[in-house]
């Protein structure tokens, strides 16, 4: 079994989604603490730009956003498996939306004036103005933000379609925990930290006992590395992905070995620029050399997915 390092920090929501899966998958894993907030040079040393969290390192490949680092602990342990049969494109459509729809009303609940108040309530006030600013940049004001009320009312009714699933078993579509449950969960637990939001929660006590039931998976027993380790894992190998498929799929006339950029539609819009290793139905690859350290050695190779991110050639 190869070294499995997540950078990530403890109050990231989908940093405890993966957190979770390692533990359901009981996968050894390796931990490497991140600010949550930029400037994050030993990450953006390996991913090129991507500042998004949690990041997934096996030696010198770089796995960026849940929904592939899932892909990836799929291949390396089947079993259990979060993508079911015969729900296993139900599962991946509904932890989409989980990751997406329901994520955003949760936060806009979970961080009005009130929740906001209370994460940054022992950090000096400077630290919530620029946590602020820092995730402005990430949006660069193309998402459209909920009122804390509306999100409210939108957060209520997801939680009310989630309790229905639940009516009759344990997880939400089935005796055990898929894809979806691990995506629907993160944004839930997020709210269940803030006292002065969490009490929507309890309108749907079904709910309150499922995330009992996922929270009860835990995460295993990581092993704390630092983040010179990760940087030395990484000089030290060689890229060779997990990912299964290979077969080129061209939608945007970019071949092969071409100096490309990579990055997210709509949230954490810093471009990853690299060489095009691999575009597959599922999802690209940049080879790029490793930053950090004043000194450019080696090269990884940072994976993404193919939905939700932009594939252009490099300008010049």
């Amino acid at each position: 079994m190869p070294d499995l390092i997540l950078h990530h920090y403890a109050s990231s929501p989908f940093s405890e989604k993966t957190r979770l899966l390692l533990g359901y998958k009981k996968l050894p894993w390796q931990s490497v603490i991140i600010p949550a907030i930029m400037p994050k040079p030993d990450l953006l040393a390996l991913t090129g730009g991507y500042r998004r969290t949690p990041v997934l390192q096996i030696g010198a490949d770089i796995y960026c956003d849940t929904a592939l680092i899932a892909d990836v602990l799929e291949h390396l342990q089947p079993e259990p498996s979060i993508y079911p049969e015969p729900e296993k494109g139900l599962s991946r459509i509904l932890a989409q939306w989980a990751d997406s729809t329901l994520f955003w009303a949760a936060m806009a609940h979970n961080l009005q004036p009130r929740g906001a108040a209370e994460v940054f309530a022992n950090a000096p006030p400077e630290a919530a103005k620029a946590f602020g600013e820092d995730r402005g940049k990430m949006s660069a004001g193309n998402m459209t933000r909920l009122r804390p009320a509306d999100a409210a009312a939108a957060y209520k009714s997801y939680l009310r379609r989630l309790s229905d699933m639940l009516d009759d078993r344990p997880f939400l579509l089935g005796e055990a925990p898929c894809i979806a449950d691990f995506s629907a969960y993160h944004s839930l637990w997020y709210t269940q930290r803030i006292h002065a939001v969490k009490n929507i929660l309890q309108l749907t006590p079904a709910v309150l006992d499922w995330m009992d039931r996922i929270k009860a998976i835990g995460h295993g027993s990581p092993a704390k590395i630092t983040a010179a380790d990760a940087l030395a894992a990484a000089r030290a190998a060689k890229p060779h992905t997990l990912l299964a498929d290979s077969t080129f799929q061209d939608e945007h006339g970019i071949a092969l070995g071409s100096a490309v950029t990579v990055r997210a539609e709509s949230f954490g819009l810093e471009e990853t620029a690299g060489t095009l290793v691999a575009a597959t139905r599922t999802h690209y690859t940049l080879a790029r050399m490793i930053g950090g350290g004043g000194e450019a050695t080696g090269t990884v190779h940072v994976h993404f997915p193919r939905v939700g991110y932009v594939l252009r050639p490099a300008e010049g």
